[in-house]
Parts: structure tokens; sequence; C-alpha cells
């Protein structure tokens, strides 16, 4: 009950404040809600997606979908610097902890808040999505996104 009643207290003083420069507080805030999003029980789960959308729109969808992503990037030093030797490749290895973590529970609630997000705000994701480099068959990079005015 009583974190119910504060998530929808977040939710309500994130959309209130949106705009007045208040992101920092939002940010701890969210710190706050965010070990919700494994609970169970119906009516707090709904108070948690509703904080989560309201703190979506104070502070943008590229913030949480930093806490959704949860990317690592793991280099390799010793692999890097022979094959950047050799041939001139970035070697790297992300990790998405909760989109593709193997129980299917946390799963299911981490995809629930990234689609809520797709669905919010698409087109300002984009800008967020981690680089990564080209391979022998694909392209990967974004050059639109370098260009500085």
């Amino acid at each position: 009950m009583h974190r119910q009643t504060s998530c929808a207290a977040i939710k309500h003083m994130a959309l209130g404040v949106y705009g007045f420069g208040c992101e920092d507080a939002l940010v701890h805030l969210l710190n706050y809600v965010w070990p919700n999003i494994f609970e169970t029980s119906p009516h707090l789960v709904q108070a948690f997606m509703d904080s989560i959308e309201g703190l979506r729109v104070a502070l943008g969808p590229m913030k949480i979908l930093q806490y959704t992503l949860q990317v690592c990037f793991l280099i390799f030093f010793t692999m890097h610097l022979l094959l950047k030797e050799v041939t001139n490749v970035n070697v790297g290895c992300i990790l998405f902890q909760g989109l593709f973590h193997p129980a299917r529970k946390v799963r299911d609630v981490y995809w629930k808040i990234y689609n809520s997000l797709y669905i919010g705000g698409q087109d300002s994701l984009v800008a967020g999505y981690p680089r990564l480099p080209n391979d022998s068959k694909n392209s990967y990079i974004r050059a639109e996104l370098d260009y500085v005015l």
C-alpha cells in the first residue's frame, strides 16, 4: 500500500515539475521507484508502470532506456590490442542485462517497460541506442547522429 501510494505520488510530482529543470531530483526518485520492478501485486505493478510513464515524460525516454538496457561494455583488452594491430578492428561485447535475461519473468518486465518507452517516444530513442562497430557483413554506424551544426 505504501509503495503503491509513493509510486502514484512520484508520477504526479514528475508530471508536475516537467520542464522546470528538476531532473536530478527526479533521477533520485527514479532510484527509489526502480527496485519495485519485479513486484507481482497488480495494483503495485500498475502504479510502478504509471510512475515510469510519468518519469519518461519528465526525464525523457533516453534516461529510462538507460535503466532498461543497463548496457555493460566489455572490452577484451588483450584481444583488442592484438586485433587492432593486425586488422584495425574494434572488439567489444554488449550485454543487455534486462531485455535478454535468461529468466522469462525478468525479460517480460523489461520488455513491457521497453515497449511502453517505444510507444511513447520512439523518435527520441534512436540517439540512445548503443553504438555497435561495423562488421564484415553489416554497417551499424549512424553517421547522421554525428553531425554537429
